[in-house]
């Protein structure tokens, strides 16, 4: 992977999902996380709210527009 969780809220993206994982990072809170093949080619592991993890699959295709939370395309 060439970027891991190095998404902002300003950038945008548009993507394939690859994979899905979750874990307790902190020992207490569960955390959603999808890696996700860009158009360009690039893959990107970006955390995810739990209601979108339990709606998408690999295959999926996601969207990340600026100042929004990435969404089922």
């Amino acid at each position: 992977m060439s970027k891991s969780h190095a998404t902002g809220r300003e950038d945008a993206w548009e993507g394939v999902v690859t994979g899905r994982s979750r874990g307790m990072l902190d020992g207490s809170n569960m955390y959603h996380f999808v890696e996700v093949r860009l158009v360009d080619g690039a893959s990107v592991k970006v955390r995810v709210s739990r209601p979108l993890w339990k709606s998408i699959a690999v295959g999926d295709r996601i969207t990340k527009r600026p100042n929004a939370d990435p969404c089922k395309a």
